[in-house]
């Protein structure tokens, strides 16, 4: 039920900052058809914090606000620094683990480490602007 809940979350976000002109396409695996397989990420020799940091910039910056201040690049994609206005960010642990998978082509799909989830929901957590 959790994985649901969190696919659901993830599926949310990217959702909400798909360009109103984007379709969503999936091939027989379920992914987005011609896109190369997920990525599995990993730092080593990082701070936890600047290890969820950098993660989070390289991951996620294109489209989303990584950090305590500014405007996400793309229009309407929630700012990071915001998350927990709409649901507690640990809930992004188990999409984290299975791999992020969206239903707009412009969202890259990632799998990280257990580490590295532990590093960055630590730092989703350090930029909440609260409720």
């Amino acid at each position: 039920m959790r994985l649901i809940a969190a696919r659901m979350v993830m599926l949310q976000i990217c959702l909400s900052a798909m360009p109103a002109n984007a379709e969503a396409t999936e091939d027989a695996n379920g992914g987005a058809g011609g896109e190369p397989a997920a990525n599995v990420v990993s730092v080593p020799g990082k701070s936890d914090l600047e290890l969820g940091r950098q993660l989070a910039q390289e991951n996620c910056a294109r489209c989303h606000a990584t950090g305590e201040s500014g405007e996400s690049p793309l229009t309407g994609a929630p700012a990071f620094r915001d998350l927990s206005k709409r649901y507690p960010v640990e809930t992004l642990e188990e999409a984290l683990a299975e791999g992020i998978i969206t239903g707009h082509p412009d969202m890259p799909e990632f799998i990280l480490q257990p580490d590295e989830i532990a590093a960055f929901i630590g730092y989703l957590k350090t930029i909440q602007t609260g409720e």
